[in-house]
């Protein structure tokens, strides 16, 4: 049975998952549109790890005898200034949902909750390996010194990150 402290602080996971799954959506979208064909489909598919990731926390909130809540959601941006800027969005959600889990797992070891430390241990890596597929984008675009001629080559190597997985 979960504390009711990790069950609250969970829900939060959950929430910050929704988020970001909403937020990679928006950007394939605004991506999709700019004709960024590359970019749309890596943040397309990113939308939908992120909502496995959500559901991931959801199945185990309720399995260990919690209740997973359905997070609210909120309107997101349509536009972004340019794919630099997509980006950068991207990395600081990425360090902000690292910086979470980090406090979840904190959280499960000062309350000896070692099942849910267990649990966790997947989204640490999960979110090494995050952190580090943004960074490989942002050199790419750095790499192409923010000439647009330059973007139809990057975005041909955006989408082939996900597949690597």
């Amino acid at each position: 049975m979960l504390k009711n402290e990790i069950e609250q602080a969970l829900n939060e996971q959950i929430a910050k998952e929704a988020f970001a799954s909403n937020s990679y959506l928006s950007m394939a979208s605004w991506c999709e549109t700019e004709g960024l064909i590359g970019a749309g489909e890596f943040f397309y598919a990113q939308s939908e790890e992120e909502r496995q990731h959500m559901l991931k926390l959801f199945r185990y909130v309720n399995t260990s005898g919690g209740h997973a809540m359905v997070p609210e959601t909120k309107r997101l941006p349509k536009e972004y200034d340019s794919i630099h800027h997509a980006v950068a969005i991207s990395i600081e959600q990425e360090a902000a949902v690292t910086k979470a889990i980090s406090e979840l797992v904190d959280l499960s070891l000062s309350g000896k909750d070692f099942g849910t430390f267990n649990f966790l241990q997947w989204f640490i890596a999960e979110q090494q390996e995050e952190e580090q597929v943004f960074k490989s984008i942002e050199d790419m675009l750095r790499l192409a010194g923010g000439k647009d001629a330059n973007l139809l080559l990057v975005d041909k190597e955006i989408f082939p990150l996900k597949l690597k997985k």
